[in-house]
C-alpha cells in the first residue's frame, strides 16, 4: 500500500533547522537479470532535524551530484515528499516512512544578504 502522491510538507514546520551529517548509502540499479549494477539510482543522506529532534534520512536522485557539505552545515530540502510503504503481516502491517527530495541545497542565512548599498543621491 502506498500514498498516491506522498505527503507534501512545509520544510520549516516539519523539519525546523536541518544540519548535514553524512552520506548514509547509495542505492544501485538492478539489471534485467536481477543483479545489482554499478549504476547509482539514488543517494540517502543523514540530516539532523531540530523540528523532529532526531536524525532523519532524505534521498535524492542520482542525477544530482554527490553532496559534500561540511558536518553541521545548514541545508534545505528542495520539494520534499514523505511517503510510506506498508507490508502486511499476520498481526497487521509494518509501515516504513521515507523522505524523497529533488535536491539538498545550502540554507540561506539572513546575514547573507547582498552587500550592495542602496543608491544615495548627494544633495
Amino acid at each position: 500500500m502506498r500514498l498516491a502522491e506522498g505527503i507534501i510538507v512545509d520544510n520549516e514546520k516539519t523539519f525546523g533547522t536541518l544540519k548535514f551529517s553524512a552520506l548514509r548509502r547509495e542505492v544501485f540499479e538492478r539489471g534485467s537479470d536481477g543483479e545489482v549494477t554499478e549504476q547509482v539510482k539514488e543517494r540517502t543522506y543523514d540530516l539532523k532535524s531540530s523540528g523532529q529532534k532526531q536524525m532523519i534520512q532524505a534521498s535524492v536522485p542520482a542525477d544530482i551530484p554527490l553532496k559534500e557539505f561540511a558536518y553541521n552545515d545548514e541545508v534545505v530540502l528542495v520539494d520534499p515528499i514523505i511517503d510510506t510503504v506498508a507490508n502486511p503481516t499476520f498481526r497487521g502491517a509494518d509501515v516504513d516512512w521515507y523522505i524523497k527530495s529533488a535536491n539538498i541545497v545550502p540554507a540561506k542565512k539572513p546575514n547573507q544578504q547582498s552587500n550592495q548599498q542602496p543608491n544615495q543621491k548627494n544633495a
